[in-house]
């Protein structure tokens, strides 16, 4: 299970990466009076954050991460399902946001 977490990781830094840079984008559409939504993703996507920027929900995903190393082997294959569809949610929607502020 060490590796699948260490992968885990790297994946975490590149969204963070992608997650500042959207951020800052968010901020400017705001400043110009457009990006008026409450939430990136809906109260039930699986994450118990509720933010207009990214970094509350890489910041959620990277806590998941960091507990499932303390984890129970049969926990962990548990909560390792909810963090790669967390992954694959935020990647999914960071590359939708990217493609659509173009």
């Amino acid at each position: 299970m060490p590796t699948i977490i260490e992968k885990l990781a790297e994946n975490l830094q590149l969204i963070y990466r992608k997650a500042i840079d959207a951020d800052e984008t968010i901020t400017r559409l705001r400043q110009d009076g457009k990006g008026k939504f409450v939430a990136i993703f809906a109260a039930d996507a699986g994450f118990s954050q509720q933010s207009k920027f990214f970094k509350p929900y890489v910041e959620e995903l990277a806590k998941d991460i960091s507990e499932l190393d303390g984890d129970a082997l049969s926990q962990q294959k548990t909560e390792l399902a909810s963090i790669v569809k967390k992954m694959e949610m935020l990647l999914a929607t960071l590359a939708q946001f990217q493609q659509s502020v173009k």
